[in-house]
C-alpha cells in the first residue's frame, strides 16, 4: 500500500498544485508562502536542528511548552517548526515567549509528495523529527525514515474507529507506518492500547501534552475595557461553536433570563468568519463591544484567553452536536467554570479527567443545558470549587514537556551526531 501511495502522490502533484491556488482565494493558504507547500524557502542556520511538525492551532500551541523545556536544555538548539494552516502561521508567532524568539522558525508543511518532501529534507536536514497527535504521512514519513532521521509521534492519538479501520483493512500498512518511529509518546492510556494493538513499538508512559500548556494570555486593557463594557451582568461564554449548537445555547440563555434578565451570552464560533450568520448582535470584529442586549458575537482570532477571563461560566462547544468537542484545558487554566455536552470524544482522556475531579459538569442534552447553568449561577461558590478543582487537575501534567524533550533529545547526539538505533 505504501508503493502505490507513493505512486498516486507523485501522479497527483498537478492537481494539488490547482488546489493549492484554490485555497489561495478562500484565504486558506499564504500565497506569499505558496512554494513552502512545495518543499521551497530551507534556511537551515548551522547547529543542531529538531524538527516539529503540528497539523494546526491546537498542536502548535500545545508544543510551546516542549519547546520551551528543548530550549532551556540545549541552548545550541534550533526548532523548525511546520504547519498546516494559515491561522497556525499567523498565531504560533504571537505565541512565542521571548526566550524562543529567534530559535523558532515557520514554515508550511510540504504536502506529502515524494518530490516536494525530499526538497524539503534536502533543505533542512533535521537532526530528529518529532510528529504530533496523529499526523502520519506516509510518503513524508517514509523519507524522513529513509535517511537515518530519528523520529517521534508526540502526544500521539488515535481514534477508536481509525484504529479499527486499520486493523481491519490495513494491519500490514499500519504497523509499517508505525514502525518508523524510534519513540512513540501516547496521549492517553486508550491511545496507548490501540497503537500497540496495530503494532506499535517504543511506547512511553502515557501523558497529555495540551495539559500542560501555559494559560492563554491576554491583553490587560483589552480585559479592562470588556468587563468595563459588560459591568455587573453575568456572562455566559460559548466557547468554540459550530453549527446547530448557537440555536440551542440561545434558547438556553433565553429560559436563564427570566430569572437573570441581565445576562449577556457571548457566541465566540469556532470558526470566526461565521459570525455574521449569528444573528443580529454586536460583533468584535467590527470594533464593537457589548451593548445593553442578550447577546455578544466574538468572532475573532486569538482572544479565547481574554474571554474565559471574562466569563462566570463557559460551555465548550463542539459537543452538543456530534463534532467530538473542542478543548477543555484552556477554561480549566483559566479558572473558568465550565460545562459542555455529551460528545467529547476528541477529548475524551481530558473531559473523563475534569469530570473525575469534580472540575466540570455534563449535559447529555440541550433540554439540560439550562437547569445546569441555572445551578451553576445560583451556587456561585460551588461552581468557583468546581473552577479550582479542573486547574489542580490540569496542573498535575506539569513536569511532561521536561520528561518529552529529554527523550526527544537523547534521539540526537551532542554534536548533531544521530544515536543509533
Amino acid at each position: 500500500m505504501s508503493g502505490a501511495w507513493h505512486h498516486l502522490a507523485g501522479l497527483a502533484a498537478p492537481a494539488l498544485r490547482w488546489n493549492l491556488r484554490r485555497r489561495v482565494a478562500r484565504d486558506k493558504e499564504d500565497p506569499a508562502r505558496l512554494a513552502e507547500r512545495e518543499g521551497h524557502g530551507a534556511a537551515r542556520p548551522p547547529g543542531r536542528l529538531i524538527w516539529l511538525h503540528a497539523a494546526s492551532v491546537g498542536e502548535s500551541l500545545a508544543i510551546l511548552p516542549l519547546m520551551e523545556a528543548l530550549a532551556a536544555r540545549d541552548p545550541a538548539l534550533t526548532m523548525l517548526v511546520t504547519t498546516g494552516t494559515v491561522t497556525s502561521a499567523r498565531l504560533l508567532p504571537q505565541r512565542l515567549p521571548d526566550a524562543l524568539r529567534g530559535r523558532v522558525l515557520h514554515r508550511y508543511a510540504p504536502l506529502d509528495v515524494p518530490a516536494w518532501v525530499a526538497r524539503f529534507l534536502d533543505g533542512w536536514r533535521p537532526d530528529a523529527a518529532g510528529f504530533v497527535e496523529s499526523e502520519l504521512w506516509p510518503n513524508t514519513l517514509a523519507a524522513t525514515h529513509g535517511r537515518g532521521i530519528p523520529l517521534a509521534l508526540l502526544n500521539a492519538r488515535i481514534s477508536d474507529r481509525t484504529a479499527a479501520r486499520w486493523g481491519r483493512w490495513a494491519p500490514g500498512f499500519a504497523r509499517d507506518l508505525l514502525g518508523r518511529f524510534r519513540l512513540i509518546m501516547p496521549r492517553s492510556a486508550q491511545d496507548a492500547a490501540r497503537l500497540q494493538a496495530l503494532g506499535a513499538q517504543g511506547l512511553t508512559p502515557p501523558g497529555d501534552l495540551k495539559l500542560a500548556a501555559p494559560p492563554l494570555p491576554v491583553d490587560a486593557a483589552a480585559l479592562t475595557e470588556l468587563r468595563g463594557a459588560i459591568g455587573g451582568r453575568p456572562v455566559l461564554l460559548a466557547a468554540s461553536t459550530h453549527p446547530g449548537e448557537e440555536a440551542q445555547i440561545m434558547a438556553a440563555a433565553a429560559e436563564l433570563r427570566g430569572s437573570w434578565p441581565q445576562l449577556l451570552t457571548i457566541l465566540a464560533p469556532r470558526h470566526p468568519e461565521r459570525g455574521a450568520e449569528l444573528g443580529e448582535a454586536p460583533r468584535r470584529s467590527l470594533g464593537q463591544g457589548p451593548d445593553a442586549g442578550p447577546l455578544y458575537i466574538a468572532d475573532t482570532m486569538g482572544e479565547m484567553g481574554l474571554l474565559y477571563r471574562a466569563a462566570d461560566i463557559a460551555f465548550i462547544g463542539g459537543s452538543l452536536v456530534p463534532h467530538g468537542g473542542q478543548n477543555p484545558l484552556e477554561a480549566a487554566r483559566l479558572g473558568c467554570p465550565m460545562i459542555f455536552g455529551p460528545h467529547m470524544e476528541n477529548f475524551q482522556e481530558a473531559s473523563g479527567g475534569l469530570l473525575a475531579a469534580g472540575g466540570a459538569r455534563q449535559v447529555q442534552d440541550a433540554a439540560a443545558l439550562a437547569a445546569t447553568m441555572a445551578d451553576m449561577l445560583t451556587h456561585p461558590d460551588a461552581s468557583a470549587a468546581m473552577a479550582r478543582a479542573a486547574g489542580a487537575w490540569v496542573s498535575s501534567a506539569s513536569d511532561l514537556p521536561g520528561r518529552m524533550a529529554e527523550a526527544l533529545l537523547a534521539l540526537v547526539g551532542p554534536d548533531g551526531a544521530v544515536e543509533k538505533a
